[in-house]
């Protein structure tokens, strides 16, 4: 099956995609326990069914100017590395599926302030144009590290 379906989600008003392989859920916000000495982009931890699940606020990561959350506002449970964590995000738009052909490599010169170590590449639909978020490498080893420790402290 060529092409890729994505779950396409608003950060600062750029789009943002991930594969829908990756997401297990979308929800709202919920109570985030906020955990001592952990980096500003860990929002905290929530408890969903429970389990217990460090969260990161994609604005504070991305360094992005920091809003206050609203009914748009969403977190989107992922696996990454074998590890399953939320993303806080502003809004979540549709699903989409864009064909192999209509997805590049990421700019070399890219404008965004996010950090292209983030992205896996770019796709266009119609006049949009979609970042991909590679999630394996939006969390350093450090940023895992601290997502591991978050949830030991809650322990």
């Amino acid at each position: 099956m060529a092409g890729e379906q994505l779950v396409v989600f608003n950060i600062n008003s750029e789009s943002f995609g991930i594969s829908i392989t990756q997401v297990k859920e979308i929800i709202k916000p919920m109570e985030i326990f906020k955990v001592p000495n952990t980096p500003d982009y860990i929002e905290g931890l929530i408890n969903l069914r429970g389990k217990v699940h460090t969260v990161f606020n994609l604005r504070k990561k991305f360094g992005l100017p920091n809003v206050a959350f609203d009914d748009n506002t969403k977190i989107i449970i992922v696996n990454v590395n074998s590890m399953t964590i939320g993303f806080i995000v502003d809004e979540v738009n549709e699903i989409i599926r864009v064909e192999d052909e209509n997805i590049e490599n990421t700019p070399k010169a890219l404008m965004t302030g996010v950090n292209s170590r983030y992205l896996k590449g770019v796709a266009k639909t119609g006049e949009r144009i979609i970042l991909i978020l590679d999630l394996a490498n939006a969390l350093s080893i450090t940023e895992e590290a601290e997502a591991e420790k978050a949830m030991k402290t809650a322990k």
